[in-house]
C-alpha cells in the first residue's frame, strides 16, 4: 500500500513539474510576442539549465537569437550552434529540425532549408501544430527574404485544420504569408480570425494596421484606429509604441518622444535606447548635439556599439552638407551592420551620398536596384529610382535616366501616363529614337484614346528618318492630327497639332511639291496660333512660290529634336 501511495505521489509531483514547466514555456513565448526577447531567452535558459533536452526551449531559445532586429552574425552563429548540437543528440527532434531550415533559409541555402523543413513535416506526420508553425512562420514573416510565402501559406492552413487548433498565432503567421505573397485580402480575412479567436491578441490588430500604412497615403485613419486598438486591448504590447514612435518621427517630434517613452516602459532594457535618444535630437534639427550624442553612445557601448548609430552620423552630416564624412560614416555602417537588418531605404541613403562623388554611378545603382528589390512597396521604389534619374537628367545623360524610368514602367501594377512620357521621351532626349518608340508604342496601346504617343513616335521616327523622303512619320502624325482635332479641348492638345502641322508643312512642300496641301495645314497651324510670326511668314512665302517651279526653300522649320513637347 505504501508504494501505491508513493507512485502516486511521484506522478503528482511530475505532473507539478511538467505544469510549471509548461507555464515557463507560455511566459518565455509571451516575452518573444512583446518583442522582449532578452527576457524570453532569460527563461529559455533557466529551463534548460535544469532540462537540457527540452525541444521547446531549445527551439524558442533559438529564436531569441534570430528574430530581433539589431541581431548580429555571432547571434545567428550561436543559434545554429544551438540547434545542430541539439539536433545531433536528439536526431528525431522535428522542431529543431524546423529551427535548422529557419537558420539555412536566413543563410540563402534555399535547398538545404526546404530539405529540414520537409523532414520535420514527415516525421511529425503533419500533425503538430507547432512544428506547421515554425515552417511557416520562417517563410512566410515579414523578414523572411529568402522564403517562399505560398510554401508557408500552404503548411499554415494544414495547421489551421488539425483536431483542436486554437492557435491566433498561427493565423497572423498565416496573414503575414498572404501579405508577402501580395494578398492583403486574405491577410486581412486572417488576421481577423485570430481576434475572433482572442479578441485580446494584439499582434493581430497591430498587424492590420501595418498592412495599412503600408498602403501609403490616405490610409492613416484606418491604421490609426488599429493601432489604437492594439493599445486598447494589450496596453503591454510594446512593438505598437515603437512604430507609433518611428511614424510621428519626422513630422511631431513631441508625440515621437512621448512613444518612445512607452516602449521603454514596455520593452527591456535595450541598448538601442541611447541611439533613440540621439535620433530624436537628430529631428529636432539639432545636429551638433546629435553627433555629441551619438559619440557618447559609440564611447559607452565598448568594441561593439549598435551599428545605426554610424547611420544616424552618415545622415546628420549629409544634412550639415558635410558629404566627405557622411561617406564615411555610412560606410562605417555597412561594414558592421548584418545584411539582413538593413533596411531598403537604408541602401538608397548611401546611394544619395554617393552620387555626390563622381565616379560612383555604378556602384551607387546596384544600390539603388537592391532597394528597389527588397522594397514591398511601389511608392518606395519609385522615390528611390528618381534619387539616381534626377542627377542623370541635371548631367543631361538623358538615356540613362531613361533606363531607370523604364524600371519604374516593369515594377509597377499600372503604370501610368507620366511613367511613359518620362522614358519615351528621355530616350528622345537622349538620341535612342528606337528605344523611344518601342515605350511609346506601349503608350498608344494603353491609351489608345490619347493623341499624345502617335505624336512622339512621329517625332522620334522623323528623326530617323532625316530627310523627310520616305515620309516614315506621316503615317503617326496623321493618326496624331485626326484625333486632335476631334479633341474638345483644342487648348490641350494645340501644341502636339502645331507639331504635326508644321511636319506635313515642309513635307508636303519640300518633299511631295504639293503648294496647296502645304497651306492647308499652314492654315490648320495658324488658326491655332495667329501670333507665331514664324507660321505667318512661312505662309506668304509659300503661296508667293510653288515648289514645282522655283528652287527656293520656305522657311520651314522643324520642331527642334531637343525641345519639350510640352505635354499637357
Amino acid at each position: 500500500m505504501k508504494k501505491v501511495i508513493i507512485g502516486m505521489l511521484v506522478f503528482v509531483s511530475v505532473l507539478f513539474v511538467n505544469g510549471l514547466l509548461a507555464q515557463s514555456i507560455d511566459q518565455g513565448k509571451k516575452f518573444i510576442y512583446y518583442e522582449r526577447y532578452k527576457s524570453a531567452r532569460d527563461i529559455f535558459q533557466k529551463i534548460l539549465a535544469t532540462n537540457p533536452t527540452n525541444e521547446e526551449a531549445i527551439y524558442w531559445l533559438g529564436q531569441t537569437m534570430i528574430l530581433p532586429d539589431d541581431k548580429t552574425n555571432k547571434d545567428l552563429s550561436d543559434a545554429k550552434k544551438l540547434y545542430q548540437t541539439s539536433l545531433s543528440a536528439t536526431p528525431s527532434s522535428t522542431l529543431i529540425m524546423a529551427g535548422i531550415g529557419h537558420i539555412e533559409l536566413i543563410e540563402g541555402k534555399i535547398q538545404d532549408a526546404r530539405n529540414h523543413f520537409e523532414a520535420a513535416i514527415s516525421l511529425s506526420q503533419g500533425k503538430n501544430i507547432g512544428v506547421l508553425n515554425a515552417v511557416g512562420f520562417a517563410n512566410g514573416n515579414p523578414d523572411a527574404k529568402n522564403g517562399d510565402p505560398v510554401y508557408a501559406i500552404e503548411k499554415l492552413k494544414q495547421a489551421t485544420q488539425l483536431k483542436k487548433f486554437n492557435s491566433p498565432d498561427v493565423l497572423v503567421n498565416l496573414g503575414d504569408a498572404y501579405r508577402k505573397n501580395g494578398d492583403g485580402g486574405n491577410a486581412i480575412l486572417s488576421y481577423q480570425a485570430a481576434l475572433a479567436m482572442d479578441p485580446h491578441y494584439a499582434r493581430a490588430n497591430f498587424r492590420i494596421g501595418r498592412l495599412y500604412q503600408s498602403q501609403g497615403k490616405g490610409q492613416e485613419f484606418i491604421f490609426m484606429e488599429q493601432y489604437n486598438n492594439t493599445i486598447a486591448s494589450d496596453p503591454a504590447f510594446a512593438p505598437v509604441y515603437s512604430n507609433l514612435f518611428n511614424y510621428y518621427y519626422e513630422t511631431d517630434v513631441p508625440r515621437a518622444a512621448e512613444y518612445f517613452e512607452k516602449w521603454l516602459a514596455n520593452a527591456d532594457d535595450d541598448p538601442k535606447a541611447c541611439y533613440y535618444r540621439a535620433s530624436l535630437k537628430y529631428a529636432q534639427g539639432l545636429f551638433l548635439e546629435t553627433i555629441t550624442k551619438v559619440n557618447e553612445c559609440v564611447q559607452s557601448e565598448g568594441a561593439t556599439p549598435y551599428p545605426n548609430l554610424f547611420r544616424l552620423l552618415g545622415l546628420t552630416y549629409n544634412r550639415m552638407k558635410d558629404s566627405v564624412k557622411s561617406k564615411e560614416n555610412f560606410e562605417e555602417y555597412f561594414k558592421r551592420q548584418l545584411s539582413e537588418n538593413v533596411a531598403p531605404g537604408d541602401y538608397n541613403l548611401y546611394a544619395e551620398v554617393l552620387l555626390k562623388f563622381p565616379g560612383n554611378e555604378t556602384q551607387a545603382g546596384l544600390l539603388i536596384d537592391k532597394a528597389v528589390a527588397l522594397d514591398s512597396v511601389e511608392q518606395n521604389k519609385v522615390f528611390y529610382i528618381k534619387t539616381i534619374t534626377s542627377l542623370y537628367e541635371a548631367q543631361k545623360k538623358y538615356k540613362e535616366a531613361a533606363d531607370w524610368y523604364q524600371k519604374i514602367i516593369g515594377f509597377k501594377k499600372n503604370p501610368g501616363k507620366t511613367d511613359f512620357y518620362n522614358a519615351g521621351y528621355n530616350y528622345f532626349r537622349g538620341g535612342a529614337n528606337d528605344s523611344s518608340i518601342a515605350i511609346f508604342n506601349q503608350y498608344t496601346q494603353k491609351f489608345p484614346e490619347d493623341m499624345f504617343g502617335y505624336y512622339m513616335i512621329g517625332k522620334a521616327t522623323a528623326v530617323i528618318d532625316t530627310a523627310g523622303v520616305l515620309g516614315l512619320a506621316a503615317p503617326f502624325y496623321q493618326k496624331a492630327i485626326e484625333m486632335g482635332e476631334k479633341s474638345a479641348d483644342k487648348e490641350k492638345v494645340k501644341n502636339q497639332l502645331i507639331g504635326a502641322y508644321k511636319y506635313f508643312i515642309e513635307y508636303y512642300y519640300n518633299i511631295k511639291k504639293d503648294q496647296a496641301m502645304a497651306l492647308t495645314y499652314l492654315d490648320k497651324a495658324i488658326a491655332l496660333d495667329p501670333s507665331d510670326v514664324q507660321l505667318v511668314s512661312n505662309r506668304e512665302f509659300i503661296s508667293k512660290n510653288n515648289p514645282k517651279s522655283t528652287p527656293k526653300k520656305p522657311a520651314v522649320t522643324k520642331p527642334k529634336s531637343g525641345s519639350s513637347p510640352k505635354k499637357k
